[in-house]
């Protein structure tokens, strides 16, 4: 898999959040979740300086700001890859061997759950369910499930979006 250099904080263009905190009222706190959903949903997720960015338009301290966004789940604080992969680990899946689906897709990808590729194309994450039961063990890449896996199965799936 060809490997280029992570994106640094500092490299973020924050011209791009100038243009969407300029539809947010300025010093208005009560907006602080939809401000950082709107950076999230341009950067992938949630920089200091976007945080900093972000609290010196609503005039809140820094602290105030990450707070709120290390308090909810939704926001990410490292960026995502390009192909994120949900892996099951609900009960279903779990019986049905999600944790060796697991550690396929660890060896492949040379990443531990949590972790993405070096070249932002695939990262890792378990959650407590994807819903989807009668496919376990299952995991699912952006929005398309891949069901009754086997550990065998992982590469083959992986190569559809190795070129892409």
């Amino acid at each position: 898999m060809e490997t280029t250099t992570k994106l640094n904080d500092n490299e973020l263009d924050l011209s791009k959040l100038d243009k969407v905190l300029d539809d947010i009222e300025q010093g208005n706190e009560s907006l602080l979740i939809p401000a950082l959903q709107m950076a999230q949903a341009l950067y992938g997720y949630l920089s200091i300086p976007v945080l900093e960015k972000i609290a010196d338009h609503l005039q809140i301290p820094l602290s105030r700001a990450y707070g709120v966004a290390t308090f909810y789940a939704q926001f990410r604080f490292k960026p995502s890859g390009k192909y994120v992969i949900k892996v099951c680990r609900g009960t279903a899946c779990h019986v049905r061997g999600s944790k060796g689906i697991l550690e396929a897709l660890e060896r492949e990808l040379n990443i531990k759950d949590g972790d993405v590729t070096p070249d932002l194309k695939f990262s890792i994450e378990t959650v407590a369910c994807l819903g989807t039961c009668f496919l376990a063990p299952v995991i699912m890449i952006n929005d398309r499930y891949f069901g009754k896996l086997t550990s065998k199965k992982i590469r083959d799936v992986l190569k559809e979006y190795e070129n892409r």
